[in-house]
């Protein structure tokens, strides 16, 4: 990838993380039982049994032992109560966007969003009103996938609604695929 297009995935990433500063926090008047028990809808048992369950701001509600990492909420998103666990990659994608900084990795990286996901705007992170255009989606129970290089989703559809797996924030830090396993919220 050249120079210039490096520097304008930066900065792609850099305004996200500018836009969505300061959001990242815990909803302190629900219990950290409550928060676990929205977390780990989010994967299968074999995940969640023994994963970590951080709250969105990082606080540890339960120490884990297999690697992977749950959370009861998108801390990007404000007040935002769809659970996720992550593997270790996407721990680390989801740290490095939160800072701004650019992410790669070498392995790919798994992420669960079984109790669904917000409505989103498919090609841009950064957007936040449905109205101002763009492709939107909501996705229901899911799974999400990082790779090494985007080589390997280079063929992949981007329209979120043509049926099956699709690529969302195509051309951004950010890009990663999407595979829907049920149909979408109406």
């Amino acid at each position: 990838m050249n120079s210039i297009k490096i520097r304008s995935l930066t900065m792609v990433l850099s305004a996200v993380c500018l836009l969505f500063a300061g959001t990242v926090y815990a909803d302190q008047t629900e219990s950290a039982e409550i928060k676990i028990a929205r977390a780990i809808t989010a994967g299968h048992p074999g995940i969640t049994d023994k994963a970590t369950i951080l709250d969105v701001d990082g606080t540890v509600l339960r120490e884990g032992s297999n690697g992977w990492t749950c959370l009861p909420g998108i801390g990007l998103i404000p007040g935002d109560k769809h659970p996720m666990c992550n593997d270790e990659v996407w721990m680390k994608w989801m740290n490095a966007a939160a800072e701004g900084k650019p992410f790669s990795t070498d392995v790919v990286g798994v992420s669960y969003m079984l109790a669904g996901d917000a409505l989103v705007n498919n090609a841009n992170p950064a957007a936040t009103d449905p109205k101002d255009g763009g492709v939107w989606v909501q996705e229901g129970p899911h799974l999400m996938l990082l790779f090494p290089t985007t080589d390997a989703i280079a063929s992949l559809p981007r329209d979120p609604f043509v049926g099956g797996h699709y690529v969302m924030w195509d051309k951004t830090p950010m890009v990663h695929m999407m595979i829907p396993l049920a149909a979408k919220p109406k």
